[in-house]
């Protein structure tokens, strides 16, 4: 069965990529991803980008709008408390309007969609609404064709990170998980920086489930940037870069890391509460 390495505590969807998300009790897992996660995402019109609050000075307006998956459609709740369904037909004209950007809810990303990604030491220096350096990544390399991930389709990352980025830092409170938008919340026996040494092993989650981890998560500016109620936080990346910066995968260079990306093996049900294991 492996060595057990802790229990899932936390899961999260984000229906729409880059807005705030939901915590679920369980879900189905496979090739992607969480069932109904990251299903939706706003495309600039113009560019043909999928936003992202990778790049903070035109987006980091997407975590002050919440997400989450009812009666078969997406509702968006605006600051204000307005809630769109993204069923409404003057959903691109609210969120347009709301963003200052013209923006379509899409469901399928443009052909080789790509994202902006602000370099995040240069975000820390100037601001999140400074114009800085960014480059453009392709979108969900590890992932299925048609999906709109970052990268692979599943992110983890275990309380002894959160607990150890808290312990390095200045904050008396505890970082909050949600900064760093995983899907999967683990909690392990074992302290700091555990997951570091998990890619390239499956993981076996509950009695089905099987992944496969791939990479270490590089960090960008989104961790320190306000979500909803939480304020800025430039620590959250701060101290990523000064006490666990890795390589996340062979062809980068070492960067801040926090948690990891992984694929599905097997499909399977995930609940909180199930027991995790190195296979």
């Amino acid at each position: 069965m492996g060595t057990m390495v802790g229990t899932v505590t936390t899961l999260w969807r984000y229906p729409v990529k880059s807005l705030l998300g939901e915590e679920v009790p369980d879900a189905v897992a496979d090739a992607r991803g969480l069932a109904g996660d990251r299903a939706l995402a706003l495309v600039h019109q113009t560019s043909g980008q999928v936003a992202s609050a990778k790049n903070p000075r035109l987006w980091r307006d997407l975590l002050k709008l919440r997400a989450e998956i009812i009666d078969g459609a997406v509702r968006i709740t605006l600051p204000s408390g307005r809630t769109v369904r993204s069923t409404d037909p003057h959903v691109h004209r609210t969120l347009t309007a709301h963003l200052g950007q013209p923006v379509t809810l899409a469901d399928t990303p443009p052909e080789k969609a790509t994202l902006e990604r602000s370099r995040p030491e240069e975000v820390l220096a100037a601001g999140a609404a400074a114009e800085v350096a960014h480059e453009t990544l392709a979108i969900a390399s590890q992932a299925p064709p048609g999906t709109f991930f970052d990268y692979a389709p599943l992110h983890l990352i275990t309380r002894a990170t959160l607990d150890r980025i808290t312990e390095l830092g200045p904050r008396a409170t505890t970082v909050e998980a949600e900064r760093y938008r995983p899907n999967v919340v683990i909690r392990t026996e074992a302290a700091g920086f555990v997951e570091n040494d998990w890619p390239g092993r499956e993981l076996r989650i509950g009695d089905e489930l099987t992944l496969r981890v791939v990479a270490r998560t590089p960090r960008c500016a989104v961790p320190t940037l306000e979500h909803g109620r939480l304020p800025r936080d430039p620590d959250a990346l701060r101290v990523p870069a000064r006490h666990n910066r890795v390589v996340p995968m062979e062809e980068m260079g070492p960067q801040p890391c926090a948690g990891v990306y992984a694929q599905v093996v097997r499909p399977g049900r995930i609940r909180q509460g199930d027991a995790v294991r190195l296979v």
